[in-house]
């Protein structure tokens, strides 16, 4: 195999709104790290077996440092280039030891002690957040009365950011990971929310709170953060924070209402719920362009050879549905004894929140099926609009309803 084979593009495209596109199979059965044409017209390679991503996703020799041509679906004009390098305090673009330092500040943040003691906060956000719906009546978008305001109202709590602002930071957030916005609008959104966090940030080293980011003010002098450092920690994580689990938790969802069978097993054991959401997390990989890394020297990945500057994007939504990995791979199974899935990644990046996700959708699931057990969709599937056009896939909308 060599780069001067023919390369194909992303977005590759879904038949299906809960399955990947079908090509991810046949480059898994065929050609696994397969030569990828980036926007810029470099070409780099697209990884889709299990073995390969989860190898490549823990081999120190590939970069997460953020360069401009990483981004696999969309070119970065020359004179924005370098303003997308990763920050500092933007860890997510980083490795060690750059990156060790600000996850060490963190992780303290987000155990799952910590997680699991936040549980009852959050049960009661979900509960409020349903008798709302309930008052309401049917039928609702799902979206709006519920899935995004959940994990908005928790990141909010846990940052000390005021949730009153959640209509601009939501905004800014939405216009940052879609495709159809301009270059321009983009980075005045960016730069928005950061100015926006910049306030909070001074106004908590004025006035500190009993909030993640009034902990990360207190740090002695040899490890204090900057306001820039801070900054963009507090963008990252409020971005990932409730778009990430938002989706999960109404693709999931749509996912639980379009599979009866499945459904009718959570309703009559809710003990399976914990396994459940794994399995969703699993079926549903919602970082649908994949994770980008860059070789820093020459490598073998796989059986295939990779130089030093080779950029490589590893799919985690192929790697989830990977049959050499996971038995019936296409088929949601709440009962599926647990398995290593890559929904939150792999490595030294594995999702800080991880936990967190994981508490607010079990809750959140749970109750919201319980409360509403003859939930429905509102409109033929054909008329749920997907978020092709997003970095993170889920729904735009979801119009539900019920028995009231």
């Amino acid at each position: 195999m060599d780069l001067q084979a023919p390369a194909r593009q992303l977005p590759l495209t879904r038949t299906c709104p809960f399955d990947p596109p079908e090509e991810y199979r046949q480059l898994q059965a065929e050609e696994p790290i397969s030569p990828l044409a980036f926007p810029d017209g470099v070409t780099g390679w697209l990884v889709t077996r299990y073995a390969d991503v989860r190898a490549l996703l823990a081999d120190p020799r590939f970069s997460s440092r953020r360069r401009a041509g990483l981004n696999p679906v969309r070119r970065v004009p020359p004179e924005l280039e370098d303003s997308l390098e990763a920050q500092p305090g933007m860890f997510i673009g980083m490795d060690p030891p750059d990156h060790t330092r600000y996850r060490r500040l963190l992780t303290g943040q987000f155990t799952v002690r910590r997680m699991n003691a936040l549980t009852p906060r959050v049960a009661e956000i979900v509960a409020d957040r349903l008798d709302e719906m309930a008052a309401a009546g049917p039928p609702v978008d799902l979206v709006r009365s519920f899935a995004l305001p959940v994990p908005s109202l928790v990141i909010c709590e846990l940052l000390g950011v005021p949730y009153a602002d959640r209509a601009r930071f939501q905004q800014w957030s939405a216009a940052m990971l879609s495709l159809a916005t301009g270059w321009k609008e983009m980075m005045a959104a960016r730069d928005e929310l950061r100015a926006y966090m910049l306030g909070l940030v001074r106004g908590k080293r004025e006035l500190p709170a009993d909030d993640l980011l009034s902990g990360l003010l207190c740090r002695p002098d040899d490890d204090a953060l900057t306001d820039e450092e801070l900054v963009n920690i507090g963008v990252l994580l409020l971005i990932a924070g409730h778009e990430t689990t938002a989706n999960m938790l109404a693709l999931g969802t749509l996912t639980l209402l379009r599979h009866p069978g499945q459904l009718a097993l959570l309703h009559a054991d809710p003990a399976l719920f914990d396994g459940a959401v794994e399995e969703l997390l699993r079926y549903l990989s919602i970082v649908q362009f994949g994770i980008p890394r860059i070789a820093t020297e020459d490598v073998e990945l796989g059986g295939t050879p990779i130089r030093a500057g080779d950029r490589l994007i590893a799919s985690v939504m192929a790697a989830d549905r990977d049959p050499a990995q996971f038995t019936a791979a296409d088929t949601l199974d709440v009962t599926r004894a647990y398995s290593p899935h890559l929904g939150f990644g792999h490595g030294v990046h594995q999702c800080l929140g991880q936990q967190l996700a994981r508490v607010e959708m079990r809750t959140g699931l749970r109750a919201l099926l319980e409360r509403f057990p003859t939930l429905r969709l509102a409109v033929p599937l054909d008329r749920v609009r997907m978020r092709d056009d997003m970095f993170i896939y889920g729904v735009h909308e979801l119009p539900v309803t019920w028995d009231s």
